[in-house]
């Protein structure tokens, strides 16, 4: 959570992720009642394949108290884009020794530099004498490898940067 904004793509179920065309009114009720139910201030949904925005915020009624408002935006209304973020980072899915190799004396599986795919092995992690295969989420390039080979890593802790906009 930052602040009184937070991201309910997680608790939203995997078909209702996928969706890339529109905002059902069931998946709409749903994030009103989300925000209805919780301290959350405001939730922002972005669709840019579509062109579209929603900000669904409480606003104070002469009672004081929070009711949710939906308030669909054109983009051409919205402040001036960022660029989409194509930094990913790559975190330990367990605590545990981080390793570079996949077999003890092996030579590391990615460098600065390499380009990796989705799902590709990029590391392992020891834990409990069991080696656990470290695996990305995005294709890109490593730009950086922020544990050294040997040390101890806590469950997501960032191992490193994947740059996605150069996309192998």
């Amino acid at each position: 959570m930052d602040g009184n904004r937070h991201s309910f793509q997680e608790t939203l179920p995997v078909e209702e992720r996928q969706s890339t065309d529109e905002i059902s009114s069931e998946q709409l009720q749903r994030l009103v009642h989300l925000l209805d139910k919780s301290d959350v201030s405001e939730i922002e949904v972005k669709r840019a394949s579509v062109g579209m925005r929603l900000v669904l915020r409480k606003a104070k009624s002469s009672e004081g108290s929070n009711i949710p408002i939906a308030a669909p935006l054109p983009l051409d209304m919205e402040e001036p884009a960022s660029p989409p973020d194509t930094r990913h980072t790559v975190a330990a899915p367990l605590v545990g020794i981080f390793h570079s190799w996949a077999k003890p004396r092996g030579a590391p599986l990615v460098s600065v530099g390499d380009n990796v795919k989705v799902g590709q092995r990029v590391g392992t992690i020891q834990s409990l004498n069991v080696l656990n295969e470290v695996e990305t989420l995005v294709s890109g390039r490593i730009v950086e490898i922020l544990v050294e080979d040997g040390h101890p890593v806590e469950y997501g802790q960032p191992l490193m940067t994947i740059d996605s906009a150069e996309e192998a």
